[in-house]
């Protein structure tokens, strides 16, 4: 039957996201005037009105519902509002169903969108019986299942949610444009609708935002105590300022602007300082927050603790030196009882102060045998009467002990009378065999100091070489440097040692020498990279190169060391020789780069008057830059280069020195304080003065 509706410009419904924003969905009216009605959904309100009595409702709807009955089409009572329903009144809107024969009930919430389609279905299939009957659920366990339903799909959102947005500067319209296609997101707007959807976006996007402020909050509170440290590391000029008068003595400083950034604005996390990743410098503003405050305060009771640490340590060292307890050799458990005391555990380890305490044994043990040797030097009459072989026997110990026992210097030693034995001994042995190996002092003996003194200002041919100087048979070691850029040099080193002996001998036509390699790599006017040292004279130097960069490399590093020798009177490195090698580039040993480097290296040799090598051929090497061959061919080089060098030197020293008009003896007494340096330095700084060729080492 046709039923007439009056719903002129009512608009039709479409979703929750519709209220409100009406202008915002389809613009669909109900139609006006007669139309089929197939079924009624007889509504009432459960929930408590304003002015509104529920009885007068319920009438209402009993006159309604006879109205509607005579239709004789199918009638389903909802209940709504149930979210807010008052149970009387539900009750009452059950027993007016109840009353009536074969009139269903269904209680739903169109706000919490409970059981809205079960009303709507459940008079579908009164009206189509072919349906399956549809099971009514109170409003209660179905709201149960739609907050499960919604909390799982929740769940999924949240998850596609946090998979596509990594960075807290998203905006929803693009990210929601991503996510439109996923079932996650279309599962929950069409149950929470789409500003659910986006309250939970922003949610997540604070949140990273949060996690992204504490990443850089902790970042700047790690990196303010270093900052203390290297601004104001002393206690006496912020020990008693406030904090007001710290920032302004922090920003005074000529590197406060490497630590610390003031912003125009604050606070920091509110700034795009937040985002700005390569700027690790610390927000100024920081410092006024509770956790800046509190490492500050560390760090102030920090340095007391050093200082009071450091006054326990001086403490300690002067309790050592006035404590007559403290001998010569006594063990630290003996000492400890006489000289800590609560403070001393209070502030420090015991560890560091038995490291203190073996440090002041050292120097009170070398003090006592210093005078314990004096003492002996006084006493020398005792030790003239002892046989050639210096072998007293016990009877002469004895009486050496009795005789120097009642001396406090020998008393000091009580402890350690093995090592006092000892030194008797030796002095023995000394006034029999006066040497500088023999000699107390060593190695602060005379003879030795004088030796190195003029081995650093001198270079001396070996002695051998002196005797004999046509003899090849002693030239017997050989100093090469290897430079070479990007580790070149030390690669090869590695390679040339692998060829040698043990003991890093090496074979050249069947003779074994001494091989000494200097890798350098480096700045060579650094002394680190220099080519010679007070302990390695260089008789040659192997340069590698592999590319442009590292052939500019050498030719600069050779400028340098000769610049640095220029004017000197042994311009050793001025000709020193040279021997430039193109390395293999690992399996490249053709084409147009290798060709180009070989002319290039060919012109730098003609320029610095080198030897230059081509490149090995591939596999004679057996993966080496350079082949066994080309090394042998390098060191016989330098070996002929030696034995012209070491003629001409030796056979010039002794033109020199044939006409010597004045000779000076030197008597100096070891462990004098006046050093030997004191009174040969105005002798060797004269431009005359050259090493006797066959005075030994303290001979000029």
């Amino acid at each position: 039957a046709a039923t007439k509706l009056a719903s002129a410009e009512k608009l039709m419904y479409f979703c929750t996201d519709q209220l409100g924003l009406e202008q915002d969905f389809e613009q669909k009216q109900m139609p006006d005037g007669k139309l089929l009605v197939d079924g009624f959904l007889l509504c009432v309100d459960v929930s408590r009105g304003m002015n509104r009595n529920f009885d007068d409702q319920l009438k209402f709807v009993s006159n309604l519902y006879n109205q509607l009955a005579k239709t004789k089409k199918p009638i389903v009572v909802v209940l709504t509002k149930c979210d807010e329903g008052v149970e009387r009144y539900i009750r009452d809107a059950h027993a007016f169903a109840l009353s009536k024969k074969n009139l269903q009930v269904v209680e739903t919430s169109a706000r919490s969108n409970v059981n809205v389609d079960l009303a709507f279905g459940t008079l579908v299939q009164l009206v189509d019986k072919s349906r399956g009957k549809a099971k009514i659920i109170p409003y209660f366990e179905a709201l149960k299942q739609q907050s499960q339903q919604i909390a799982a799909a929740k769940d999924k959102y949240e998850w596609l949610v946090s998979r596509i947005v990594k960075s807290h500067n998203e905006a929803w319209p693009n990210v929601s444009r991503k996510m439109l296609p996923s079932p996650e997101y279309q599962d929950y707007v069409y149950l929470e609708g789409t500003q659910k959807a986006k309250k939970l976006f922003l949610q997540h996007v604070h949140r990273l935002k949060q996690e992204h402020i504490e990443r850089r909050r902790k970042m700047y509170l790690a990196l303010l105590p270093q900052a203390f440290d290297a601004l104001i590391p002393d206690l006496d000029e912020i020990d008693h300022l406030g904090r007001g008068k710290v920032e302004k003595l922090l920003e005074a400083k000529p590197d406060f602007l490497k630590w610390f950034v003031v912003l125009e604005e604050t606070p920091w996390d509110a700034t795009s300082h937040v985002d700005n990743v390569e700027n690790e410098r610390i927000p100024f503003d920081l410092m006024e927050t509770q956790p800046a405050e509190q490492l500050y305060e560390a760090h102030l009771e920090k340095l007391r603790n050093e200082r009071k640490r450091a006054e326990m340590r001086r403490a300690f060292r002067e309790n050592l030196e006035t404590s007559p307890f403290i001998t010569p050799g006594k063990p630290w458990e003996e000492a400890r009882s006489f000289i800590m005391n609560e403070d001393f555990y209070m502030w420090l380890e015991e560890s560091v102060y038995m490291d203190i305490y073996s440090k002041h044994q050292k120097q009170i043990i070398d003090k006592a045998k210093e005078e314990f040797q004096e003492l002996l030097l006084e006493y020398s009459e005792l030790f003239y009467e002892l046989e050639l072989d210096a072998k007293p026997s016990k009877e002469k110990m004895g009486v050496i002990q009795d005789v120097l026992g009642e001396e406090q210097r020998f008393k000091a030693l009580q402890k350690l009378q093995a090592e006092r034995d000892a030194l008797i001994l030796k002095h023995i042995h000394f006034v029999y065999h006066p040497t500088k190996e023999t000699c107390p002092s060593c190695p602060g003996c005379v003879d030795s100091k004088v030796e190195q003194l003029l081995g650093s200002r001198f270079i001396r041919p070996s002695e051998r070489n002196q005797k004999n100087l046509l003899l090849d048979s002693n030239i017997d070691r050989i100093n090469l440097v290897i430079l070479g850029k990007d580790g070149l040099a030390r690669e090869l080193a590695n390679e040339i040692r692998a060829l040698c002996t043990n003991d890093d001998k090496y074979v050249i036509e069947g003779k074994m020498y001494e091989l000494s390699l200097r890798p350098i790599e480096g700045n060579v006017r650094l002394p680190v990279n220099a080519f010679q040292t007070p302990t390695f004279q260089p008789h040659g130097c192997l340069c590698l190169y592999n590319s442009k960069e590292s052939l500019s490399y050498v030719v600069e590093s050779i400028e340098k060391s000769r610049e640095s020798t220029v004017g000197r009177r042994e311009n050793h490195l001025g000709h020193l020789p040279l021997t430039l090698v193109l390395v293999n580039k690992r399996g490249d040993t053709s084409g147009e780069t290798l060709h180009s480097l070989i002319q290039q290296g060919q012109q730098i040799a003609s320029k610095l008057q080198c030897v230059f090598l081509d490149p090995a051929s591939a596999g004679i090497g057996y993966g080496r830059n350079i082949n066994e061959k080309q090394i042998s061919q390098v060191l016989k080089g330098l070996l002929d280069s030696k034995r012209n060098l070491n003629l001409v030197s030796s056979t010039s020293s002794l033109k020199e020195l044939a006409d010597v008009d004045l000779r000076i003896v030197m008597c100096l007494m070891c462990g004098d304080p006046f050093g030997a340096d004191d009174v040969l330095l105005p002798l060797l700084q004269a431009q005359s003065c050259r090493p006797a060729p066959g005075g030994g080492g303290s001979v000029l």
